[in-house]
């Protein structure tokens, strides 16, 4: 009887070790594996930037999951999820989370209002992600702020410091930016209609109402827009493997007067993501 306990022992040690001594970057902890469903994910941070989207749902059923109400239905012929993030990063990785894990979609898209870095965006144009950043991560010297890349937590290896959005995505994207009707725009009493570029979005736990700011990230990083939640979205949705795209309105321009305008131009610049959003989503019906 006691050697027979002594070998359970002994083995039970020795299978203790060997799954130990497993690396933290070996295969079986980086690969994921997703079984997608026929379904699109649309997420925004505020209300109003996903209430046009809302209005044109059909068959909405409603499901709240860890207090986050997630609402499904037909938007244009395809079978949509649609959730609320809230502001900032924890915000919105929660809520992608709880989407991917719960819904498994296609793609997800993210639409909503930015601040403009390209001198030559002005409220109401919008901007179609290739890559998102995090601005605010990494290290923060005397006279400067270091970009540096986030970490996988499963593998402890390095994400990169721009997340690649998807690439069909962005196709049907373009395409529908160039027959989509915006709102158009009035500062200063002179109407305009608002362009659809692409370029790279960066994303911090900030509202940046700086012009050494928006100089800092246009030299540095080579941004279009800021905002506060696109990267926290793309990293989940990197690393587990999940195809993703962040339309952003220019709202303001991260200028001293960004608190001014963004009150002014908000409505309208919501309203023309989630128009081009809902171009997007008509294209992926097709």
């Amino acid at each position: 009887m006691i050697k027979i306990l002594f070998f359970f022992i002994l083995t039970a040690f020795y299978c203790n070790v060997s799954v130990s001594q497993v690396p933290l970057n070996s295969s079986n902890k980086s690969v994921v594996k997703r079984n997608y469903n026929d379904i699109t994910g649309i997420l925004g941070a505020f209300p109003d930037e996903i209430n046009l989207l809302l209005t044109q749902v059909k068959q909405k059923k409603e499901r709240s999951i860890q207090n986050i109400l997630f609402i499904e239905g037909i938007l244009n012929n395809r079978r949509v999820v649609i959730a609320q993030t809230g502001i900032g990063k924890v915000n919105a990785a929660i809520t992608t989370t709880l989407m991917v894990e719960h819904f498994s979609p296609q793609q997800i898209i993210f639409t909503g209002i930015a601040g403009g870095i390209n001198p030559e965006l002005s409220p109401g144009d919008l901007v179609i992600g290739s890559k998102v950043a995090h601005h605010d991560y990494g290290t923060v010297t005397p006279d400067s702020m270091i970009v540096r890349p986030t970490r996988n937590p499963s593998t402890m290896l390095e994400n990169p410091v721009y997340f690649k959005c998807d690439s069909m995505l962005i196709l049907l994207s373009e395409e529908a930016g160039k027959s989509i009707k915006l709102e158009q725009i009035t500062i200063n009493h002179d109407a305009r209609i608002p362009k659809v570029i692409k370029g790279i979005i960066v994303t911090g736990d900030v509202f940046v109402s700086s012009e050494k700011t928006t100089e800092h990230l246009r030299t540095r990083m080579n941004a279009e827009a800021t905002e506060m939640e696109g990267a926290a979205v793309a990293q989940v949705c990197y690393q587990q493997k999940q195809p993703f795209i962040v339309i952003r309105s220019i709202s303001d321009n991260a200028n001293t007067k960004a608190s001014h305008d963004i009150r002014s131009f908000y409505q309208v610049a919501a309203n023309n993501s989630a128009s081009l959003v809902m171009a997007i989503v008509k294209s992926i019906a097709k």
